[in-house]
């Protein structure tokens, strides 16, 4: 169908293109972490997952999927490994398009390394992007900069903590809500508009809400597309190696590009468990008879002030 210049435009104005950038991280529930001697990640002995924070990113992507129709792109650098983040985040947001960065010049990045291989990705996606959402900081890591390095780097507007926000397709901008500290004050609700395209990180309170009879059969459409196309990920995969991404200049990526220097490494020791656990069987009356005793005995011995 041929379109006319002005439904052309009419068309593109109405579109909305949303990346995620994500990142494979430890899983720390699992308590085994390990490092190698210059103290970078070992990932081949470290269960990992797709982080936390990167899943609520992926969750505000998923808004704008139901919402406004969005197309959805979902990018990570990291070693073949992580295109299980991917996975997992095409689970959450039946995205459109997955990018997996992965090279071993690209290993030992600090944020600001990571952040020029990502905003070279980010660049090589399928149409101009309007939003690039990321997770508040990454649990390994909690520095809270590779987002706001990649979208200074990208040259867009900055909105950081947001805990909602809505879109205007006829201006093309956006309309966020931040929750920000001022003054001793640490849940300050500030509200913001910004054009697109615009860089936003999420604050971990983030919920999406449906309100609509429309939005919720949407969800419930695009809920079913990704558990499909979560479980053929490949299909939608592209994988870049460092020459693939058209890098201008390679010492501003990996070890060579990371001004930070990790001085020494140190793990964390787990907590020493206090409680003695019983196991009692809920088919048996005298012992949950004793269970109730306990109870009582135990609200007996508590002060009320």
């Amino acid at each position: 169908m041929d379109l006319s210049k002005e439904d052309f435009n009419d068309t593109f104005q109405k579109s909305l293109n949303v990346a995620v950038i994500v990142k494979l991280e430890p899983d720390f529930s699992e308590g085994s972490v390990t490092y190698n001697p210059d103290g970078t990640l070992n990932r081949a002995e470290t269960k990992n997952t797709l982080g936390p924070h990167s899943a609520v990113a992926v969750n505000a992507a998923f808004y704008a999927k139901v919402k406004y129709d969005a197309r959805v792109a979902i990018s990570t650098m990291g070693p073949p490994i992580a295109e299980m983040a991917l996975q997992q985040a095409q689970l959450i947001s039946s995205a459109d398009e997955l990018h997996l960065y992965s090279d071993r010049i690209f290993g030992g990045a600090d944020t600001l390394a990571t952040a020029e291989v990502l905003k070279t990705g980010v660049q090589k996606m399928q149409g101009k992007m309007d939003i690039v959402f990321s997770g508040h900081r990454a649990s390994d890591g909690e520095t809270g900069q590779t987002g706001p390095q990649t979208a200074w780097k990208l040259g867009f507007p900055f909105l950081g903590d947001v805990i909602d926000y809505e879109i205007n397709l006829d201006t093309r901008s956006v309309k966020a809500k931040r929750l920000i500290t001022l003054q001793g004050f640490y849940d300050i609700i500030e509200e913001v508009e910004a054009p697109l395209p615009v860089f936003i990180t999420i604050h971990p309170s983030y919920r999406p809400l449906f309100k609509t009879v429309s939005e919720r059969l949407a969800f419930e459409k695009y809920q079913k597309e990704a558990k499909k196309r979560s479980s053929n990920y490949k299909q939608y995969l592209k994988i870049f190696n460092s020459e693939q991404l058209g890098l201008a200049d390679l010492s501003l990526v990996g070890l060579p590009g990371s001004p930070t220097i990790v001085y020494k490494v140190e793990r964390i020791p787990k907590g020493k468990a206090n409680r003695n656990a019983e196991v009692v069987d809920g088919t048996n009356s005298e012992a949950l008879r004793n269970v109730v005793l306990k109870m009582q005995e135990a609200r007996s011995r508590m002060v009320i002030r």
